[in-house]
């Protein structure tokens, strides 16, 4: 009986050592890879606006937005925290760089564009 025992404890302690040997591996291997290339960017804010935006802002769901001389920091505000009907969008949804463009189009834009 007691030479099961120790057998046990030498079996767990090499599992317990192969476990931490391979995630320490996979810890390694993990860190040299190269960063993934971005996925998908917006052309600019005007393409952004007509394929997110409009949908609400053109079919008078929403309010006319462009033509208004918002400010970027209250767009981006609006879009990040919604207001009302408005939905707030996350980072995941549009991430800083395209709302930062759609907001300064927005900004711009005259009302017919």
């Amino acid at each position: 009986m007691k030479g099961t025992t120790g057998k046990r404890r030498v079996l767990t302690v090499c599992l317990a050592a192969l476990v931490v040997g391979a995630s320490m591996a996979g810890v390694g291997w993990a860190a040299t890879q190269e960063p993934s290339a971005p996925g998908f960017v917006w052309k600019d804010g005007a393409e952004v606006y007509a394929k997110v935006c409009a949908f609400c802002h053109e079919a008078k769901v929403g309010p006319t937005i462009r033509g208004r001389g918002l400010d970027p920091t209250y767009i981006t505000f609006m879009v990040r925290h919604g207001n009302r009907a408005m939905p707030s969008f996350r980072a995941a949804e549009i991430d800083d760089e395209s709302l930062a463009k759609v907001a300064e189009y927005v900004s711009k834009a005259a009302a017919n564009q």
